[in-house]
């Protein structure tokens, strides 16, 4: 048996105080989000008022006087001027380029109302979640576009909920097929096929045709898709009242799981920074409507003061929680001026010739140029929009991936996508091109692109195939 021994280890946690866990979820909210949060401390905390609102009380502590500033210096003092968050991980137009008088609150639409990522929270925190599955299956609801679709990788998911929790691909992925039997059932899968296998799974496996069924969806939806019944009945070897009750159940599942919910609604979206050329340089400036207007009320200060005991103590903490916030906010403010500044020299040419100038950019990038960790671009990009005098683009549109030259050099997706609409522009109609001929034509431009990509960037266009694109003329010209 062994004796009891004592042992001397020497680790290393990374440990959040409360103020960089607030800057770190300030950061990632948009406008409305943040609106939201802020008015739900106001409701609570007395200390904390908004100024605007008539002339300022005598000795009231604007956000810009210096008590506020003394609450930065506190939340420097605790690590909030140099924060580095850990790994984590549509193009809008606007016709008017005027910025001045831009009235943003007036267009920003109450969209509170029930969503497909509402009812899904709203499952997850009646289900019986654990704290870290909880987390996860929010990334994850966070993750999905207005189809129910998810949009982001395993990996990106992994990286968003760092440094606050770092936890397994295998965790991601068990959370991910937990929400995708929530209801609607099928969501948050990554394509219309899987959303269909997933739903036939979760079926009882007594139900008439349903093994035939995951069948052909695994292998054969093509050929439903082209509704070439004869070879599918060759492929399966089914029978023809089996194959009949297959379909017929695939046919009556939803390809789309957000199909149901009003996720289309408009919105109208507000800069939350503005893109101006001042002579030969590009400047960005804050929506000053990012500045909410904080200070700290007078009457409770002189209070606190003279209090002791319970009354002092509460007071104190409201004291912390309102510089905390107002720091807090600050910061943010600094990060997105940086972060977006960053962008806009990045993509320089963008914003003078368009979409062909458009450079190859990754959230590394800019993280270097600033001096912090992507996970803070990624979150500082995500929902925020910048208005240039191209429009009003959010601020991950600026990222984009890369192709290969000929000549050794790289150009971004974005440019080749445009390359691509151009010549799809004025490919004959009666002729569509096809993808290996927009993969040559791409080629005598000088830009390494495999069929396959071609294809990848023609679906992400909402452009069909060339069958689809000739089968859609001859039927024009038949009804002309």
């Amino acid at each position: 048996m062994a004796e009891p021994s004592l042992q001397l280890r020497l680790t290393q946690k990374l440990a959040l105080s409360p103020q960089l866990q607030q800057a770190i979820r300030l950061l990632q909210l948009n406008r409305i989000e943040l609106r939201e949060y802020i008015q739900e401390v106001l409701d609570s905390n007395p200390i904390l008022e908004r100024t605007g609102e008539g002339e300022p009380e005598p000795g009231a502590d604007s956000f810009d006087q210096p008590e506020a500033s003394a609450g930065t210096e506190a939340a420097a003092d605790d690590g909030l001027s140099e924060w580095d968050l850990g790994p984590t991980e549509g193009e809008q137009w606007l016709e008017s380029n005027a910025y001045e008088g831009f009235s943003g609150e007036r267009q920003i639409e109450d969209t509170s109302a029930g969503s497909l990522g509402d009812h899904l929270l709203w499952q997850i925190n009646l289900s019986h979640f654990s704290p870290v599955d909880t987390a996860i299956a929010q990334a994850i609801v966070y993750g999905l576009d207005e189809d129910g679709f998810l949009q982001e990788t395993i990996a990106e998911i992994r990286g968003s909920l760092a440094p606050e929790l770092l936890v397994e691909e295998d965790e991601v992925l068990a959370v991910l097929h937990r929400v995708q039997r929530l209801e609607p059932v099928g969501v948050a899968t990554r394509d219309p096929a899987e959303c269909i296998r997933v739903q036939l799974s979760a079926l009882s496996s007594d139900k008439p045709g349903r093994d035939l069924a995951l069948r052909i969806a695994r292998d054969f939806l093509d050929l439903v898709a082209r509704h070439d019944f004869d070879e599918l009945a060759r492929q399966t070897g089914a029978a023809e009242e089996a194959l009949a009750t297959a379909l017929e159940l695939i046919q009556s599942l939803e390809p789309r799981p957000g199909a149901r919910y009003d996720n289309r609604r408009d919105e109208y979206l507000v800069p939350d920074v503005y893109a101006t050329r001042a002579g030969d340089e590009w400047r960005v400036t804050l929506n000053p409507e990012n500045d909410p207007g904080l200070r700290l009320n007078r009457y409770y200060i002189d209070l606190l003061r003279k209090s002791g005991g319970e009354d002092a103590e509460y007071l104190q903490g409201r004291l912390q929680e309102a510089r905390w916030l107002m720091s807090s906010i600050e910061l943010r403010n600094q990060t997105l001026l940086r972060v977006s500044q960053s962008i806009v020299d990045f993509q320089e040419p963008f914003l003078e010739q368009g979409e062909l100038a458009m450079r190859p950019l990754v959230l590394k990038d800019v993280a270097e140029q600033i001096g912090v960790h992507e996970s803070t671009v990624s979150r500082a990009t995500t929902r925020k929009y910048m208005l240039t005098p191209r429009g009003l683009f959010e601020l991950k549109y600026f990222f984009s991936s890369h192709v290969r030259t000929k000549g050794g050099g790289t150009i971004s997706a974005t440019a080749v996508k445009a390359r691509m609409q151009i010549l799809l522009d004025k490919e004959p109609a009666e002729s569509p091109l096809s993808d290996q001929e927009l993969s040559d034509l791409l080629g005598q431009a000088g830009i390494i692109a495999a069929r396959r990509t071609v294809a990848k960037y023609r679906e992400s266009l909402g452009i069909g195939s060339s069958s689809e694109r000739r089968r859609l003329f001859r039927r024009r010209s038949m009804a002309d």
